[in-house]
């Protein structure tokens, strides 16, 4: 089964969440323009603490992107997949990041990258619905219709912009029963014949003492360029740091084009504009890589790993950014052995990134074993739950086995320091 953008935009619609709880509180309706008004002045002895969600849709083969290069059952599972141990990007004298992942391994360097090994759940589902919709609810015996960020927003009674996705639709993470998150559209403006920027830019201009209607109407247009300035410049951004070979791999890469970097740029706008948002969702597709995954997955990582490492690094130029923690998951990881495709199928546990100047670099967990298998697959060794848990005490202030745990009780993980 793949997971291209159509099929993951059918699951947020269908998903009982969005379709529920998330619509019945009004989410959706919150555009840039607003959400930049919400910006004020940071009266707060510092600036508070704020999560970036990086959604990894498809699920992402973690033994090929933290990688037990010197594993002999690795090299064998995987002879047209696997990397040789020269070209891996040690992180100690067994694992490695992928040879494409040149800014994390900086990152890693620097202290400010962890790596949580083997994250999963118990009874694991293979299939991409279900799996994700476990993770973003943090609720793996059975469905519920509040995600764990929304379950915060509704015990904090929320104001739509505490929660902001820049994704087509609002993930289920971010809805709750009461409260649900704003979605900010990231698509670009697409204009009909006969219609000009500078159409629109005039429709955009509010005019004094007219109807408070047609006034929204008018800031509403200005929000749409305003998005598309962020958009192009974004592109433009990456565009001038690519090689010719590097731009084609990146533009023909699953999961088209390069979303990832608008959604963390628009992040970045709002994080130095001073938005009182606490959480930001964002997400990059494509990690579906059943066939031919060598050179796809790389061009993904590639991607990833320009647009995570550039944001980190003007986090760290200012006080508010310095108070940025990004978590990086994905809904399972690839099966041990390769497939008869050159790619590899649904799997299990896999690793999650956490990053950030406040994080305490280094592995967590223990790395699963390739030898010791459940029916090919690897066995979790951390539960999903202690890192969602860590984040919503550390960075959120708030308590993991109300909005997490659901019946687990989590516990903390010394990658983050105490709230």
């Amino acid at each position: 089964m793949t997971m291209d953008a159509l099929t993951r935009r059918r699951f947020l619609l269908a998903s009982g969440v969005a379709a529920g709880a998330a619509l019945a509180a009004g989410a959706g309706g919150l555009g840039l323009a607003e959400l930049l008004r919400s910006a004020g002045p940071d009266t707060s002895a510092a600036p508070e603490k704020k999560l970036v969600l990086v959604t990894l849709y498809g699920g992402n083969d973690g033994l090929n992107t933290v990688i037990p290069y010197t594993d002999p059952a690795y090299h064998k599972a995987r002879p047209t997949l696997a990397y040789d141990a020269e070209k891996v990007l040690h992180l100690d004298d067994t694992l490695g990041l992928n040879p494409v992942m040149r800014g994390m391994k900086q990152l890693w360097d620097e202290k400010r990258l962890a790596i949580v090994r083997g994250v999963g759940y118990p009874r694991p589902d293979r299939s991409h619905f279900r799996s994700m919709d476990i993770w973003q609810t943090a609720s793996p015996a059975e469905p519920v219709t509040t995600g764990w960020v929304g379950r915060w927003l509704d015990g904090t009674k929320a104001a739509p912009e505490a929660a902001v996705s820049f994704e087509p639709v609002l993930p289920p993470v971010l809805a709750g029963e009461t409260r649900a998150g704003s979605c900010v559209s990231v698509s670009g403006l697409e204009l009909p014949p006969g219609i000009t920027v500078d159409a629109v830019a005039a429709l955009g201009r509010v005019e004094p003492g007219e109807p408070e209607l047609q006034a929204r109407a008018a800031r509403a247009f200005a929000d749409l360029l305003k998005v598309e300035r962020l958009v192009h410049g974004a592109d433009e951004r990456q565009s001038h740091t690519s090689s010719p070979e590097e731009e084609e791999l990146l533009t023909t890469a699953p999961g088209g084009r390069r979303v990832l970097e608008t959604q963390l740029a628009l992040v970045t706008h709002c994080i130095e504009a001073g938005v009182p948002t606490r959480v930001y969702s964002v997400s990059l597709d494509g990690f579906d890589t059943h066939a031919m995954e060598r050179a796809g997955h790389e061009s993904l990582l590639t991607r990833l790993d320009r647009a995570l490492s550039a944001f980190v690094a003007r986090m760290a130029r200012t006080e508010a950014g310095r108070q940025v923690t990004v978590v990086v998951y994905s809904e399972f990881g690839r099966r041990v052995r390769g497939n008869a495709s050159q790619g590899t199928d649904h799997g299990t546990a896999g690793p999650v990134f956490v990053l950030g100047p406040a994080v305490a670099g280094g592995f967590y967990g223990e790395q699963p074993s390739l030898t010791d298998l459940d029916d090919g697959d690897l066995k979790a060794t951390m539960d999903f739950r202690d890192v969602f848990g860590t984040v919503m005490a550390s960075v959120l202030g708030a308590d993991p086995d109300r909005y997490v745990g659901g019946g687990y009780r989590t516990r903390h993980l010394p990658l983050l320091p105490a709230y």
